[in-house]
């Protein structure tokens, strides 16, 4: 087993060598610039159509199963988890407080990957067997670009992955998180974990979007919310750690020690682990929307990124570099519940715990969608049904077990496999990008001028 754990551990290594953060970053880079910077220019339009509520458009030019507002909801329930605090922990424990900068930096161009995904999963989208919409990249390559052997395997790197990255390890982080702080005996939290689980998730997209509607924006403000409270309590700390986190990134001394490259290689890892802008697990969910044009959904999916990481990954950040509990030796969970606790006193780290818990099963969640919908287009509808139910059993056995190191590994590889495909859509499809938000931009402007009238 050893052996095996070993092998593997290797193979994630290769998959998420320096190539594939190029390669993410880069086509985030090539989207930016192709899109005219959107993720500036229309960032304020996109957070209208997800936020502020407006009147039902015609249905017969509407097609969806859930709104823009439960699409985005559930697209942040699957990104926002223990990568916003473990995953910003390990980085700047492995590659220095300058690792949050590159977070932030590939999480802006992110923001334009993601607005292509989205508007590319809503214009080949397709209606399934039961009349619900089915889209993600495994369509966008079979349908857009003539590839359906991409989009294959696409879908079979995303249901393997659901299993361990969505679903195993989540679990069993909450219920480490129980029983370290709580002695919540990790047997019970697994049989808890399988009961809510399948009480949500049976119900399909239509039920997921309903809980995490509700339930999400509660749990990123709680969360937000805290840290906004330390930044605010110690403002004049604020100023000190971003010159910590600039100056041991840009440094002469950090460029020449090589600390440049280790803020580059795990602060650009994390932080495409914490908002998964690239992978192509967000916009199946985004094909999911009511929406009449697919710009429109993109705009909203974009604002995820800015959510997920320059908002949530932030705070998480700041707090660490504050307290300085990071030179302390602690690393993952346990240097964020310090870093609270530094500030806060023990309510700091009840408040991690209960957010790490949260933000884990809304993981699940997301995933599980995620998962369902890649076996669905491989195996079709009898799949559905199975896939849940051993999609519920990994919940529970995953909180139960002691090392996960064995489905860390596999599904970490098949988590990187999963944007390679993703990807090379990304890129042969941009021009399908460009034309859709030349479209979206001249109903923009209809819609002004009726509204002025």
């Amino acid at each position: 087993m050893n052996q095996i754990e070993s092998w593997l551990t290797s193979l994630s290594n290769l998959v998420w060598g320096p190539h594939l953060l190029i390669l993410l970053v880069g086509t985030g880079i090539f989207l930016t610039v192709r899109l005219g910077f959107i993720q500036v220019t229309r960032l304020g339009v996109g957070l209208k159509e997800a936020f502020i509520p407006k009147p039902e458009q015609p249905k017969k030019k509407q097609r969806g199963d859930i709104s823009h507002f439960q699409a985005l909801m559930t697209a942040l329930a699957a990104t926002v988890g223990t990568g916003n605090m473990v995953g910003v922990a390990t980085a700047i424990v492995l590659g220095g407080p300058g690792a949050v900068v590159w977070m932030w930096l590939s999480g802006f161009v992110g923001m334009a990957t993601k607005y292509a995904e989205a508007i590319l999963a809503v214009k080949y989208r397709v209606v399934d067997e039961r009349g619900e919409i089915a889209g993600g990249p495994m369509y966008y390559l079979e349908h857009g670009l003539k590839k359906k052997w991409l989009g294959v395997l696409f879908a079979v790197f995303a249901s393997v992955a659901a299993f361990g990255i969505g679903n195993g390890v989540q679990t069993n982080s909450i219920s480490l998180a129980l029983n370290n702080s709580f002695n919540v005996p990790m047997v019970v939290t697994g049989i808890v974990m399988m009961a809510v689980t399948a009480f949500v998730i049976l119900g399909g997209v239509k039920s997921i979007g309903k809980v995490v509607g509700i339930f999400v924006p509660f749990m990123i403000f709680a969360y937000v919310g805290s840290g906004l409270v330390i930044l605010i309590m110690n403002l004049e700390l604020v100023p000190g750690a971003l010159s910590t986190m600039f100056s041991s990134t840009f440094s002469a001394e950090a460029i020449g020690g090589g600390a440049l490259g280790a803020a580059i290689r795990y602060g650009v890892a994390r932080g495409v682990f914490s908002n998964e802008a690239g992978l192509g697990s967000a916009p199946i969910a985004a094909a999911a929307a009511k929406t009449d044009f697919p710009g429109r959904q993109a705009l909203v999916s974009m604002t995820q990124v800015l959510i997920d990481t320059l908002i949530v990954c932030s705070i998480t950040g700041l707090t660490i570099v504050m307290s300085g509990q990071y030179t302390e030796g602690l690393e993952g969970i346990a240097l964020t519940q310090a870093s609270f606790a530094y500030f806060l006193g023990p309510i700091g780290e009840i408040i991690v715990t209960i957010s790490l818990v949260f933000f884990a099963y809304s993981t699940v969640l997301g995933w599980c969608y995620y998962g369902e919908r890649s076996a669905y287009y491989l195996l079709g509808e009898k799949v559905i049904v199975p896939y849940r139910v051993l999609y519920i059993l990994v919940a529970g056995l995953g909180a139960m077990t002691t090392n996960l190191n064995l489905i860390w590994s596999i599904s970490d590889v098949f988590n990187g496999l999963m944007a390679i495909p993703n990807l090379i859509g990304l890129l042969f499809l941009s021009g399908v990008v460009v034309a859709e938000t030349k479209r979206f931009e001249l109903e923009r402007k209809k819609e002004g001028q009726s509204s002025a009238a």
